[in-house]
């Protein structure tokens, strides 16, 4: 069956690794998240070797009571094997929305990585004169980002935008759309893929109502010196690779 791929399918279903998680698995297809950890866990008791390529456990925080639980990342085969015997009408149209979505993921990453190749003389002149116009022009902006990645601290999203130069909405449009964070109720997380590679934090807290008495915690999304690096790379030089 040939899936046509969507390019904007593949928004919250699929990271730019080309893997979904048990989290969202279980959001989309509406079940339990605990069902969906032990037909992962059974899948990977059948067979280790393969299950523990395919599926691989990590935390996230939950914002609402700011405990940390357990979660599966999940590559395209461990989702096909995983979501095999989910059956009903919504589970097929999920089904399909899933692989479209990896099928848009993987043509966006293969077109990222495409060069044209200019056709003639004249047109490789054209080119480079534009890149040498563009490279001047953000020259004075590019250095000072480059020294974000040694600096210390990690910043607040709404800081990272001004810093940046962006809108602060479309800075989160764009978190969400290309899988660096997402939202739950009023809390932003970072996609545990971005947290190991060290573009995002939480910052957790605890703190005691004194109306109350009560303790509460909060859950702080924060970019890292090194989180902004890479998004200077991204929206100054381009550089989406």
């Amino acid at each position: 069956m040939n899936i046509v791929a969507n390019p904007d399918g593949f928004n919250g279903l699929v990271s730019e690794s080309l893997k979904t998680t048990s989290r969202i698995i279980s959001d989309k297809f509406g079940k339990a998240h605990n069902h969906v950890l032990r037909d992962i866990r059974k899948l990977i008791e059948a067979n280790p070797d393969w299950g523990m390529t395919n599926f691989g456990q990590t935390p996230y925080v939950d914002p609402q009571n700011g405990q940390t639980y357990q979660m599966y990342e999940m590559t395209r085969d461990g989702y096909s094997m995983l979501v095999m015997g989910f059956t009903g009408k919504r589970a097929m149209e999920w089904k399909i929305k899933f692989l479209e979505a990896f099928n848009a993921m993987e043509q966006r990453l293969k077109q990222s990585d495409g060069f044209q190749v200019p056709q003639s003389f004249g047109d490789a002149l054209r080119l480079a004169a534009e890149q040498a116009e563009q490279i001047e022009a953000m020259r004075p902006k590019a250095d000072a980002l480059d020294l974000l990645e040694g600096s210390e601290g990690a910043v607040v999203p709404r800081v990272a935008a001004k810093i940046l130069g962006l809108q602060e909405r479309k800075f989160f449009q764009w978190l969400h759309a290309n899988n660096w964070a997402f939202r739950q109720g009023k809390t932003w997380q970072g996609y545990s893929e971005k947290i190991k590679q060290g573009y995002l934090e939480h910052d957790t807290r605890t703190f005691i109502v004194s109306e109350t008495g009560d303790e509460r915690t909060t859950v702080q999304l924060k970019v890292t010196p090194k989180g902004m690096a890479r998004l200077a790379q991204i929206f100054v030089k381009g550089d989406e690779s």
